[in-house]
């Protein structure tokens, strides 16, 4: 976000307006929203508005992976809706291809690499469940490969390695400030009116419209699209479902010739490790590392605020974990260093619904992931708005909600003891406590 190429801002929303579509929120999910909007009828008067800049918070701020998974990887799909996996796999593999065709369509210059993505094992009770998955991808027509220690070092060479997972198209690498101003772009190509510095301060429904207001000026809707992510929400109900859960990220120095090739990485995919706490990484364009994951953060209290986006505690943390995984790198710099609130439900995975009589809809609960699956969760919305059924509204997936959060304080407790749960698991080679063998049991499988 702080390169030069930052485009100016939009004007804020100033006195009354009226649209066909009022979307809410400019992160990724009310991009799409509204680009999809104008191309399914490009005669539709549609009006973003954010709060404070397009791509602020696009997807708590991620890492830039793209994957193609709808449901937070294969495992939680399957623990879920094993009746229609096939199809929800497909889908997103579907909506992956989709972005690829967009990102050439408008010529965003968003770094857009199909590289696949490596999982990696560093403690050998993770092999026994990557050899699972694998074959369960495989058998669902996904290209993956698994490989040994020496394979996957050949790849990407790091002591802690002892095998891997190669999902060869499943995810793609992307700058995603890059992204969310590309499609920004696009949106007003078509047309579409962004307003940024807007936020939304209250939501009416005077039974012909919605009424949306702003510190300045007033939006009358027939139809919105809600993206706000975890942020407090205009629909009250959705405050049960959705805890803020930070996630931090470090960056490189770009690495020299040397460096680079002393780590191997020629086919730049990027990398997750296998522990319930599992660290991302991957290369960029100007070949830093981009080094995040690990230290899920909830605040007791459910709290957002400015000054959780930056933690000493968890930098020092990764910064520790990097030097292990790379001690080849030794000395390499960190030049930036962020965080950002990821809006997580019970379920880790994005839903859905509407509200005001079918005149409203939502997408929330993404977990992670949602640099991909929010283009998804657009369409959903859309197809909500549209009041016809479509093979995504007919999901299982689509028409259930996750288990709401208890009330605080216990919710603080409950969300605290499995934190620490967690931990113990990584650190006793993956056995899961009673406490994380109940929420198994209840379909709150749990892990970072």
């Amino acid at each position: 976000m702080d390169s030069p190429d930052k485009p100016e801002p939009l004007p804020r929303l100033f006195g009354d307006t009226t649209a066909d579509l009022a979307v809410v929120g400019g992160g990724f999910s009310g991009l799409w929203a509204a680009l999809m909007a104008k191309e399914r009828d490009p005669s539709l008067d549609v009006v973003l508005l954010e709060g404070r800049r397009v791509g602020w918070a696009a997807s708590g701020r991620n890492g830039g992976f793209c994957a193609a998974s709808l449901t937070h990887g294969l495992g939680n799909g399957l623990s879920r809706w094993p009746r229609e996996i096939a199809t929800l796999v497909r889908l997103g593999a579907e909506n992956l291809d989709e972005i690829e065709r967009a990102v050439a369509k408008y010529s965003i210059d968003c770094g857009f690499e199909r590289t696949g993505e490596l999982n990696v094992a560093t403690e050998p009770w993770q092999l026994d469940a990557m050899d699972e998955e694998a074959g369960l991808a495989r058998e669902l027509g996904m290209d993956t490969r698994l490989l040994d220690a020496a394979e996957v070092r050949a790849e990407v060479d790091s002591p802690t390695y002892l095998g891997g997972q190669w999902d060869r198209d499943g995810c793609a690498m992307l700058d995603p400030a890059r992204l969310a101003w590309g499609l920004r772009e696009a949106c007003l190509s078509l047309g579409v009116r962004v307003h940024e510095h807007s936020p939304v301060r209250s939501l009416r429904d005077d039974g012909t419209a919605l009424e949306l207001t702003t510190p300045h000026g007033v939006v009358r809707a027939g139809k919105v699209a809600l993206g706000t992510g975890v942020f407090p929400p205009l629909l009250g109900r959705l405050r049960n479902f959705l805890v803020p859960v930070y996630d931090y990220a470090l960056m490189t120095e770009p690495l020299t010739s040397g460096q680079l090739a002393s780590v191997g990485w020629h086919n730049r995919q990027g990398i997750g490790d296998s522990g319930n706490q599992f660290h991302y990484y991957r290369l960029t364009k100007d070949d830093r590392v981009l080094w995040g994951g690990y230290d899920a953060v909830y605040f007791n209290g459910g709290k957002i605020r400015p000054e959780y986006d930056q933690r000493d505690e968890t930098f020092a943390t990764l910064a520790g974990h990097f030097s292990t995984t790379f001690p080849q790198l030794e000395g390499v710099r960190f030049t930036h260093r962020w965080g950002g609130v990821i809006d997580t439900c019970s379920r880790f995975s994005a839903f859905f619904g509407t509200a005001h009589k079918g005149r409203l809809a939502y997408a929330v609960g993404y977990t992670g992931l949602g640099v991909g699956a929010t283009r998804f969760g657009a369409n959903v919305m859309l197809d909500l708005l549209s009041g016809r059924p479509t093979e995504r509204t007919e999901l299982q997936m689509v028409r259930e909600k996750p288990v709401p959060f208890p009330p605080e304080p216990i919710r603080s407790g409950v969300i605290q003891l499995t934190r620490w749960s967690i931990a113990q698991a990584d650190a006793h080679q993956g056995r899961r406590n009673l406490w994380l063998r109940t929420l198994d049991r209840l379909g709150l499988g749990f892990d970072s």
